[in-house]
């Protein structure tokens, strides 16, 4: 017998078992009914956390949800994302990039701390402004992370004034341990390996 052929016995019990399954499946979905806003964290040391978020994002533009992105860090260079974006889509997709670069390049951290805190006032009244499904804030845990601005502050609105059924991302390695309690969904982006390590740098249409 070819070994591209399955026995009629093995297909039979295959099917058996994906029907257990399926109804297994069912009766899970059934008990899952509420829908709500989420506060969605990415984090870790691997690559991804953003283009996951702005695969969120691109989604809501897709089915016609008006969102935002709020970016804490990144600066002026130009990303494919917002190229396209401001191009196509500006009138449902706020874009709002308020950082200068990583602390390194500004050298400044004065300068570096009073844009972290503007990004964060737009993120509130983007927030608060419930014709937003989601608003990414991209790399805030970066600013979190050096004390640009207070995690305190930012838990405490997140629940409180976060509208119910606005969805909230919050992107960056190194989410404080308080936010991660607090989210519905964190993911931990695990490096297996980076190109960089090898002498091979950002490239157009992967990192940016």
């Amino acid at each position: 017998m070819s070994e591209d052929v399955i026995p009629p016995a093995d297909d039979a019990r295959h099917a058996e078992k994906m029907a257990k399954k399926k109804a297994a499946r069912d009766k899970i979905m059934a008990t899952k009914t509420e829908e709500k806003g989420l506060v969605i964290v990415h984090t870790g040391k691997g690559k991804g956390k953003t283009s996951a978020a702005f695969g969120m994002i691109f989604r809501h533009i897709a089915h016609g949800k008006p969102c935002a992105v709020v970016q804490f860090i990144k600066g002026a260079m130009s990303t494919g994302e917002r190229d396209l974006i401001e191009r196509h889509f500006s009138d449902i997709c706020q874009f709002h990039t308020m950082g200068e670069g990583f602390t390194w390049e500004t050298q400044d951290r004065a300068r570096d701390v009073a844009t972290a805190k503007a990004a964060w006032e737009k993120a509130k009244d983007l927030i608060r402004d419930e014709r937003n499904s989601m608003v990414l804030l991209d790399e805030i845990n970066i600013a979190l992370r050096y004390d640009y601005i207070d995690l305190t502050e930012v838990v405490s609105f997140l629940k409180d004034e976060k509208p119910y059924m606005t969805h909230v991302v919050l992107t960056g390695r190194n989410a404080k341990e308080e936010l991660i309690e607090i989210a519905d969904l964190v993911t931990e982006m695990e490096l297996v390996k980076h190109p960089f390590r090898s002498g091979i740098k950002g490239q157009l249409g992967v990192e940016y």
